[in-house]
């Protein structure tokens, strides 16, 4: 989870770097984050690790560095070499928040210098969901112009080519949905009697590139006898935006969601991608009010899934003959909070499944959200060392709970010419599973 984040006293204020003062101080430099910082593991600058970026912190506050150009150069090049994924903090023995520190610098960068280009993109997308439907149809349009298959025989993984795009590289990248999740489903759909009502919180990576995993998991929840409601008002998490330092994009996004989600009174809010799970759940925590409020009611659908039973009725189905060796990859947003065992009792329980564990499991991807479009050379290098433990246990699929992990794991193993392909963990379920999932 995230430690020690400071609560704001004033809602739907954003934390700045004021407020870490007291963390900052507990910084002594020792070099512990290091051995988990995945910028570090590809650059190996001082910049790079943890450390270096809270002493970029502690100049600024001590007003050793200038304003305008001067703090822009320096915040831009060593605080955009963060992934955020949080991985220091878990290995620090003071408990400093390096992430939420990174954020606050980007913030006041961006209100003192603008910004950068990726962030105007970021907030011209996020910003407006007709820009964003549009860019849906328009990739589903273009895709068989654009786009080759990997390999041929495969519709379901996708790449640029070199040749065309350069800027994108080897990124694989999903097949574009001809119509949205919100498309595709019904805004309500009635449970039974005395069965928790849950909101289903989709996020744009499902919601626009992977609805069929939403489409899993509202049938998982609908077996499963609850109500579910799909509210359209929801939109971006905010995660991107916070990644790009736009602390106001951040502020229009969580009051739209609380607008779609508050007037539902539901018991739980259902997320499926572990970085949505952190944004709402999480960041909204820090800003207070009416986002605190939301916050209290988001859990993650493998923490859903184990609460309610459905470990013990997979395990009690016949072991399939054929079955497929899979690993699990921890996404950094479920591994910071400590949602590490129900993913992998799901997958355990699976009947069509042989659960192996891979060696650096809980290693950083490497996609970062921004990262991986400021420096997309160091995101792919850290991608590569997370092949090394698939080779290792030989597994055929390596699930994960992040749709940005799985277009970045894809693209890892794509480029090491694996067999081996990265999916959902929802999208193991079948209707075995889904059958014995129902609540009569």
């Amino acid at each position: 989870m995230m430690n020690n984040v400071l609560v704001q006293k004033t809602p739907g204020r954003h934390n700045v770097l004021e407020d870490f003062a007291d963390a900052i101080q507990r910084c002594v430099r020792c070099g512990a984050c290091q051995a988990y910082c995945p910028a570090w593991s590809a650059g190996r600058r001082e910049g790079d690790v943890a450390r270096g970026k809270v002493a970029v912190a502690a100049a600024m506050l001590a007003g050793e560095l200038g304003r305008g150009a001067e703090l822009e150069s320096a915040a831009r090049q060593d605080i955009s070499l963060c992934l955020m994924c949080g991985s220091c903090t878990c290995g620090c023995p003071n408990d400093v928040p390096t992430a939420e520190i990174v954020g606050a610098i980007r913030r006041e960068v961006a209100a003192e210098a603008g910004l950068s280009a990726v962030g105007v993109g970021v907030a011209a997308l996020l910003g407006s969901k007709t820009l964003m439907r549009g860019v849906a149809a328009a990739g589903a349009a273009l895709a068989p112009l654009m786009m080759e298959k990997v390999p041929e025989s495969s519709g379901l993984r996708l790449r640029f080519p070199l040749d065309r795009l350069p800027a994108v590289g080897e990124r694989i990248l999903p097949a574009p949905a001809g119509k949205s999740l919100f498309a595709r489903l019904p805004e309500r759909i009635e449970g039974q009697p005395g069965r928790p009502k849950v909101a289903f919180f989709a996020g744009c990576a499902i919601t626009w590139l992977f609805p069929q995993i939403g489409e899993k998991m509202v049938e998982v929840l609908v077996r499963l006898g609850c109500t579910v409601y799909l509210p359209k008002g929801q939109g971006c998490c905010g995660m991107p935006a916070l990644s790009s330092g736009d602390g106001p994009l951040v502020s229009r996004l969580a009051s739209a969601n609380v607008r779609a989600f508050a007037p539902l009174n539901v018991d739980y809010i259902i997320t499926a991608c572990a970085s949505c799970g952190s944004g709402i759940g999480e960041y909204y925590h820090t800003m207070g009010g009416d986002s605190a409020i939301l916050a209290k009611k988001v859990v993650d659908f493998t923490v859903f899934l184990e609460e309610e039973g459905v470990c013990e009725r997979l395990a009690a189905l016949p072991r399939a003959v054929k079955r497929q060796k899979v690993c699990w990859h921890d996404p950094c947003h479920l591994k910071n909070r400590g949602i590490l065992a129900p993913p992998r009792h799901l997958l355990a329980a699976l009947p069509g499944v042989d659960f192996v564990e891979m060696e650096g499991a809980s290693r950083c991807c490497g996609l970062g959200g921004t990262f991986s479009v400021h420096h997309s050379e160091e995101s792919l290098l850290i991608g590569e060392k997370k092949v090394e433990g698939v080779q290792e246990c030989g597994a055929e699929l390596v699930a994960t709970a992040c749709p940005g992990c799985v277009m970045q794991l894809e693209t890892s193993l794509c480029r090491a010419g694996l067999p081996a392909r990265a999916v959902h963990l929802l999208e193991l379920f079948g209707e075995a599973e889904l059958a014995a999932l129902a609540n009569d």
